[in-house]
Parts: structure tokens; sequence; C-alpha cells
């Protein structure tokens, strides 16, 4: 079977891969011919072939002799690059299933690229046990869909006070530990935390914010909040909390990776810390690469987040952390909101937004605006967010004996980000209604077309 995407043919070629109807397809002999390969692991950045079999890349550029696809897919004019690493997208299961479910999400994420994601403990109840990890694990390989890496919590019920059982939530397939947004109130309770994870080699994920400062904050401290009567989250909520971490970090020699860092203040705090040999890696989440706290315009309850949009010079300040490595990495931070929740008074709305589909078209648009090269930035969604994940070796690539998850994507296709564009349950996002640059063709995860879209003639 093969496809001429050129042909004609309907949108969504697939409908039973895309929308879940019937039964997926097993992994195939897969040829991807005529794309850009762009690898930042590799650093392959041309056009060649690439050949897929056992759910493995079998070759690139010419196919082994004995090797007959079974689907060639025609990539001319799109990039082939490893399947998206997302460090954290909310799947709202076990608990939220009103806000979301794990397929809805996941199908999500194979429309946006990703094939691997990491999901933040802050479920209900929360991934505090052996027990509730597994059966997450199991639902998500019963959907075949996106590899889920979950995220333990580093304390009971996230409520800061005891700490879990780190190696057996680590046997039952966590790949770090986080409180995701509840506080460790308690410095002792976190240092004893960190010295755990340390002894173990895990890594203990931290979102820097001092609950007290931050309390009833729900906007960037500063002239627009001010202007707006909004209650203000200070930027010395981010770099006091920066600095309690790295003190503990120098105590336990701990790894840890500081999640959604927002001020030009506290990216230097890691700058220099990083300069100092601390093992610290750091990521932002997409939006706060292109908004700011003007944005909020007249109370746009979509651009609720935590940590708030902060000031220009702090969204430029990431942008060159992200260009010199600071920042590791970017991430969705996929959080869905429920209408309920969201349409209400910018103040009493719940911070969030849906992310998944995206990570690729907004990272492409800040590559687009600084300059960067396509290479560099696929990195920060591929190369390095494996590296923090811990799961380079089987994901972030487009190599030889690689896992095949591949994302095959048109950089220069418009498309509307709309209601009924996006996947996901949740579609609250500041950029409804607006049009962005870079739309998924073709997921394929571990050899399987999991999801595909390809235009009718004349569309892009």
């Amino acid at each position: 079977m093969s496809i001429d995407r050129n042909s004609g043919r309907a949108a969504l070629a697939t409908a039973n891969v895309d929308r879940g109807e019937g039964r997926r397809p097993s992994a195939q002999r897969l040829s991807i011919v005529g794309g850009r390969v762009v690898d930042p692991a590799s650093g392959v950045d041309r056009v060649v072939d690439v050949h897929v079999a056992d759910g493995r890349i079998l070759a690139i550029g010419a196919p082994p002799d004995a090797f007959r696809a079974q689907r060639t897919i025609d990539a001319r004019g799109l990039v082939v690059a490893p399947g998206l690493v997302d460090l954290a997208a909310r799947l709202r299961e076990p608990g939220f299933e009103y806000r979301a479910t794990l397929e809805s999400e996941m199908r999500a994420a194979l429309a946006g690229g990703v094939t691997s994601l990491s999901c933040p403990p802050d479920t209900d109840p929360p991934l505090d046990e052996p027990g509730l990890v597994e059966m997450l694990k199991h639902r998500a390989r019963g959907l075949d869909l996106a590899h889920l890496y979950p995220l333990g919590a580093l304390t009971l019920r996230l409520a800061g006070e005891v700490i879990t059982e780190m190696a057996q939530l680590a046997e039952a397939g966590c790949v770090g530990f986080s409180q995701a947004l509840a506080p460790v109130l308690d410095t002792q309770v976190l240092q004893r935390a960190m010295q755990y994870a340390n002894t173990f080699g895990y890594t203990v994920w931290l979102q820097p914010q001092d609950p007290h400062l931050a309390r009833g904050g729900v906007a960037h401290a500063g002239v627009v909040a001010a202007r707006l009567g909004l209650s203000g989250i200070p930027v010395v909520a981010e770099t006091i909390a920066i600095h309690t971490i790295l003190e503990l970090v120098r105590d336990t020699g701990c790894r840890v990776h500081l999640c959604r860092l927002s001020s030009a203040a506290g990216i230097e705090l890691v700058r220099r810390a990083k300069a100092e040999g601390l093992p610290v890696t750091a990521d932002v989440a997409v939006h706060h690469l292109h908004l700011i706290d003007v944005d909020i315009g007249h109370f746009d309850s979509h651009l609720r987040v935590d940590p708030p949009f902060r000031a220009a010079p702090d969204r430029d300040a990431i942008r060159a952390a992200l260009a010199d490595g600071t920042i590791d990495a970017i991430c969705s931070d996929h959080t869905p909101v429920d209408d309920d929740a969201k349409q209400l008074p910018f103040a009493e709305a719940e911070p969030g937004v849906t992310a998944l589909e995206l990570l690729l078209p907004l990272t492409l648009k800040w590559a687009s605006e600084t300059k960067t090269e396509l290479r560099a930035a696929l990195a920060k969604i591929t190369q390095r967010s494996a590296a923090v994940l811990g799961v380079a070796d089987v994901a972030g690539s487009v190599a030889v004996g690689m896992p095949a998850d591949l994302c095959v994507f048109d950089p220069d296709a418009h498309w509307k980000v709309s209601r009924e564009t996006l996947c996901s349950q949740s579609r609250h996002t500041p950029y409804l209604g607006y049009e962005v640059l870079g739309r998924v063709r073709a997921t394929v995860v571990e050899g399987r077309v999991a999801y595909e879209e390809w235009p009718t003639r004349g569309q892009g």
C-alpha cells in the first residue's frame, strides 16, 4: 500500500487510525522517501530515505537488498524528525476525566507529533503508590498510542510531609519525582527527599515558586497587573525558591530538573549554577517563548497560566537562555481545563492551556523569529527532552536500530487553531483563531503510522 500525498485523496486518509475507530494497524515494513531528515542527535540534516521494519529504523539511505516495503510514504517537501518528546503533559487520569481522558490527550499528542511524554503526578489520587503507576502504565499500553513516562509524587498525597517509597515507584515505571505545583513547606522534608533520590540516582523535578510570596497571585507583579487590579506573583517568588533548591543541590548532590522557568533573574541563577557544575537542568513552557503580561489584554482567561506570563525582558531572557543552553528543553505544559473552570473572570479562572498540538508550531515560530536553525530548534523538543527524561536510548533520535518513533511534518503549511482543528478534549488556548505554521502529516510510533492527515490537492 502506498500513499501519494498529491493524489487528491481526502484529508485524514485513514480515519480509523486518526479517530480511534476500528483496529489500529500493527508495525509495517515502511519506507519514508524523499523527506528532509533532521536529527539533532546525530547532526543529520539532508534529504534521504528512511526504512523501517519490526518497529525499528532498519536503514537510512538505500534499503537492504531483501527489504520490500509494505507501505511507502512520499515525504517530498516534508521534514522527517524524531518523534517529539514532551516533558510536561497533564493527561487528567485518574480523577479528572471530565476535563480530559488518557485516550483523548494521547490522540492529541499524536496529532502534534509527540510520541513520548511525561505526566506530572498531580492526579486524583496522586501518583504516590506503585499500584496507581502500574494502572496508568497498563492503561497507556492498552491504548497503544504514545509512550508514557510518569513522574511519581515526591511526598505522600503531595502534602509535603512524608516522602514516598521512591524505589518502589521507580520499579513501577516512574522516571523521576515531582511535587507538580504543590509546595514542600518543610525544607527538611525536601532535603531528605533529595538525599534519598541522590542515593538511588533519581532526578527530582521541581517548579520553583515560593508559595507564600505567590499566595493569591494570578498575574506577573508589575504595571499591567496593577493597572488591571490583579494580585501579582513577584519574580522574587521564583528566585527565592531557586536559591533554596540550589543550596540543597550543593548539600545533597541530587540531580534536579527545574520546571517552567519564567524570569530573567531566575534564569541567571540557573546559568551560574550550571557554570559551577551543579547537576541541574531546566525547561520552559512553549507559550512563554511568545506571550507576556501585556497580552492579558482585557482579562483574557486563556492567558491564566502558572507561572504567569512576565514582562518582555523576561521573555527575551528565555529566548537567549534557549540559545546558550541554560534552558535545556521546551515543553508544552499541556493542562486541560474544562469550560466551567476556564470561562470565568481572570482572577477566578483555573490556570492551564491546551498545548500538545501547538508544541511544534510554536517552537517553529520561535525558531523563525530568532533565526534559530531548524536542527537546533528541534533539539529542544526531541534530543534534549529525551536526555532530561532519561530515555535518550529509546527516544529523540532518527538512527539505525532506534525505535521508529517519527514525526513527519510540513514546515510551510499554515493552519488555523480552532475548537474544530484541535483534538484535545480541552480547547482553551490563547491561540484560538490564530494561524500558525507547521502541520504534522504523519506520526509513526514503533513503526506504526499512528496518526496521519494528508491535504487534498491544492490545500496546505
